[in-house]
C-alpha cells in the first residue's frame, strides 16, 4: 500500500550513535548506579526487548528520565562524533522529492536531532522529540493528528522492538532496519511489515509500493557503507 507519511526513529536508524553510546554507557552506569556492560554481554542484550534489557542492567524505571536527560546532554556535547549513516541524506531527499512527508519521533532533543541531520533536517515536516523510553505510542498518535493522516497511510521505521510495538499500538505499518541497536532476529520475531537490510531498500520499497521490492529478510544481508552500524548494538537511547 502506498504511504503518504514516514515516521523515522533517529538513533540507530538515521544516525550512527552506537559508538558514542558504548563510549559513555559504563560511565553513565557509574553515575546513576546501574550495572555496567561487559563486551561479551552486548550480543545477548541486542536480542532482548527494551524491558528485558532494563532488567538485566538493573535500571529501575523511575531512573529513566534522569538517565535520558544525561544522555541528551552528552549527545549535545559530542554531536560532532555522531554522524548520519552514509546514504541517509540521499535517501531522505528521494522520499521527499517523491511526495512522501517525513516525521521524526525520538527520545533525543529536537535541537540535537536537527544538528545531527544537518541540511536534511529541513526535509522533515514534523518533529516530536524527547520521547520517554516507552512513550512513542502517544507521540505517534500526536504526529498522525498533526499531519492529518490516517494510520493506514503511515509507516514507522526504526531499529528497536519498541518501535515495532509503538507502531502496532497505533495500527501503523512498521519497518525495521537491521543496522541499528537490536539484533535482526529480535526484530523479525516481532513480524514487522518490512525489514530493511540496506538504506537504499527504504525508497526502493516505499516508492514501489510493494513489500517485496528490494527488501531483504536475511539477517546476514548488509551494505558495506553502513560501517560500524552493522555490529554490536543494544537498546537504551
Amino acid at each position: 500500500m502506498p504511504y503518504s507519511l514516514v515516521i523515522f526513529d533517529l538513533d540507530g536508524t538515521l544516525v550512527d550513535s552506537f559508538p558514542f553510546f558504548m563510549r559513555n554507557l559504563n560511565e553513565v552506569a557509574d553515575r546513576f548506579g546501574f550495572r555496567k556492560v561487559a563486551a561479551d554481554e552486548v550480543d545477548a542484550l541486542r536480542h532482548g526487548s527494551t524491558s528485558e534489557i532494563l532488567r538485566k542492567l538493573e535500571i529501575p524505571r523511575w531512573k529513566l528520565p534522569r538517565v535520558a536527560r544525561h544522555f541528551r546532554q552528552l549527545k549535545a556535547e559530542q554531536a560532532q562524533d555522531i554522524p548520519l549513516f552514509p546514504g541517509v541524506a540521499e535517501m531522505l531527499q528521494v522520499l521527499s522529492d517523491n511526495g512522501l512527508r517525513l516525521a521524526l519521533v525520538s527520545s533525543d532533543s529536537e535541537a540535537n536531532a536537527r544538528r545531527k541531520l544537518g541540511p536534511a533536517a529541513a526535509l522533515f515536516a514534523h518533529y516530536d522529540c524527547t520521547a520517554a523510553l516507552f512513550g512513542k505510542p502517544s507521540r505517534f498518535r500526536r504526529v498522525l493528528r498533526r499531519a492529518r493522516v490516517d494510520a493506514a497511510q503511515a509507516i514507522a521505521i526504526g531499529d528497536e522492538t519498541r518501535d515495532i510495538e509503538a507502531a502496532r499500538a497505533n495500527a501503523i505499518a512498521c519497518g525495521a532496519v537491521t543496522w541499528g541497536y537490536a539484533a535482526p532476529a529480535a526484530l523479525r520475531a516481532r513480524k514487522p511489515d518490512l525489514v530493511f537490510a540496506e538504506i537504499a531498500d527504504i525508497p526502493r520499497a516505499l516508492l514501489a509500493g510493494a513489500a517485496g521490492a528490494g527488501v531483504h529478510s536475511d539477517s546476514a544481508a548488509s551494505t558495506k557503507p553502513l560501517g560500524s552500524a552493522q555490529n554490536s548494538r543494544i537498546a537504551l537511547k
